[in-house]
């Protein structure tokens, strides 16, 4: 349990550090190429102001007014061959027509007029060739109201891609290493945390164990003496409405001593499996024997209340199975003791709420691959138990709370079929949570369907083999 715990804080709190982490990679990352393209425009626009300042314009004809760029005199040497990652410059005309670019083959690309920048796709020509990215800044041209031609500046867009890529390689190693670091002091760190939980729950074992000790000496001497009591009382001479008053004192206190000892061997049974200390072993159990043994001990309760109690085996197709496999069919690894007890409390309980008349029925059957009743399917074999009864039923709103500890279904409910409030007082609220323990300790499913007036089917499903 402390290990699952441990693991458990040490999961969440790499888990929190490493959300932390990418969000602020994620932040560092897109901080860092904004400043890159933000560069980029800048250098883009700043190379527009320049070349728009060097443009040489002059009027077409002497004396008139319309004006016209010398591209020439404009860019007569800025057509010269550099390194890749030199900025390129286009000149259109006013009616988008190409005059002059220091690019070896035209991009065929719309003039978009665009001073804050575009990235745009150019495909290469070739096989294997890939397309290229560009920044470009586009800029009119004109004088007053005419336009005199569109200045284009493209700028490769692997000055952006390029140092971003080595920047999501270098995060993510530093992310992962800080992860990482981060899981070995969280595991370190909860170990510290877990250390003075482990000794107080260490103490709190200890605390149950002698509790538990204490609490049994005293009941059983009490109920020892007054055995003996009642016993010097039948063979003494004395009055009988004296002796009469004795023993019925006696056996209030007796019954009041067992359902004490009972009770506090049932609460000492969930405090050790809810800590996990039981040491309880197991081993293969036939669940057909173990059914038959105990409708054998509630027999007789069945015949008083004059209740039908039946067994139905559910048995393979002979032919379908292996006689190997036909031997152990009903048989599971479990404890037995624990086995007994859940289904003679649940055996019990169908009886106990049963009236004359009325039917008990157990149903055992196994469950390989898949059940074709309810068309569900199962990862390995289980048994299933099914104990369905005709009694008056549960409530529907009393369904939800049935496994509760000290919980206890309205005593009202029991007139009628004839008990009386005492009788379901001696109970403590304590079967059915000691059930679901024992089915949950054997790694199981336990189930209830109730309908008041008509009865309550408990359905029992465990594997055959549990895992480690």
């Amino acid at each position: 349990m402390f290990q699952v715990t441990r693991r458990r804080l040490a999961l969440w709190y790499t888990a929190v550090t490493a959300v932390l982490l990418l969000l602020f990679a994620s932040g560092v990352y897109l901080y860092v190429r904004s400043t890159l393209v933000e560069r980029i425009d800048d250098t883009l626009n700043h190379v527009v102001e320049v070349v728009e300042r060097s443009l040489v314009i002059e009027p077409v004809n002497t004396g008139s007014e319309t004006l016209r760029i010398n591209v020439e005199a404009s860019f007569r040497d800025n057509a010269d061959t550099v390194e890749d990652d030199h900025i390129d410059l286009e000149w259109f005309s006013a009616t988008g027509e190409l005059l002059w670019s220091t690019l070896s083959t035209p991009l065929n690309i719309p003039i978009h007029a665009n001073r804050t920048g575009e990235t745009v796709r150019v495909a290469q020509e070739g096989w294997g060739k890939s397309a290229v990215l560009l920044r470009q800044v586009t800029q009119r041209v004109e004088v007053g109201r005419q336009v005199l031609g569109y200045l284009r500046v493209s700028h490769p867009w692997f000055e952006v891609t390029k140092p971003s890529r080595q920047l999501i390689v270098d995060l993510a190693l530093g992310t992962g290493l800080m992860v990482i670091s981060v899981g070995a002091s969280g595991w370190f760190l909860s170990g510290k945390a877990m250390e003075p939980v482990g000794d107080s729950y260490q103490r709190l074992k200890q605390f149950t164990a002698d509790a538990s000790h204490e609490l049994r000496n005293p009941i059983t001497l009490i109920q020892t003496n007054v055995q003996v009591a009642l016993a010097d009382l039948e063979l003494a001479e004395v009055e009988v409405t004296t002796s009469l008053h004795y023993r019925q004192q006696l056996k209030l206190v007796e019954r009041l001593t067992q359902r004490l000892g009972r009770l506090v061997n049932d609460l000492l049974f969930l405090a050790r499996q809810d800590s996990g200390i039981s040491k309880d072993s197991f081993s293969s159990c036939p669940m057909d024997a173990l059914l038959m043994e105990v409708l054998e001990e509630q027999q007789l309760l069945a015949t008083e209340k004059r209740i039908t109690l039946a067994l139905d085996l559910v048995n393979p197709p002979v032919a379908e199975t292996s006689p190997e496999l036909f031997d152990n069919w009903f048989t599971l690894v479990g404890n037995w003791d624990q086995l007994v007890r859940l289904f003679t409390n649940l055996i019990g309980n169908a009886l106990q709420y049963t009236p004359s008349q009325g039917r008990v029925t157990v149903e055992l059957a196994r469950l390989e691959g898949s059940d074709r009743i309810s068309g569900l399917r199962y990862s390995s074999a289980q048994l299933q138990v099914k104990v369905s009864d005709t009694g008056i039923g549960i409530p529907g709103d009393a369904l939800p709370r049935l496994f509760d500890r000290f919980y206890r279904v309205d005593p009202a409910r029991t007139h009628n079929n004839g008990n009386t409030a005492t009788d379901i007082s001696t109970g403590s609220g304590l079967g059915l949570a000691i059930a679901q323990a024992i089915v949950e300790h054997h790694q199981g499913q336990i189930q209830v369907e109730s309908s008041l007036g008509k009865g309550t089917t408990f359905t029992i499903t465990l594997p055959v083999t549990i895992d480690p």
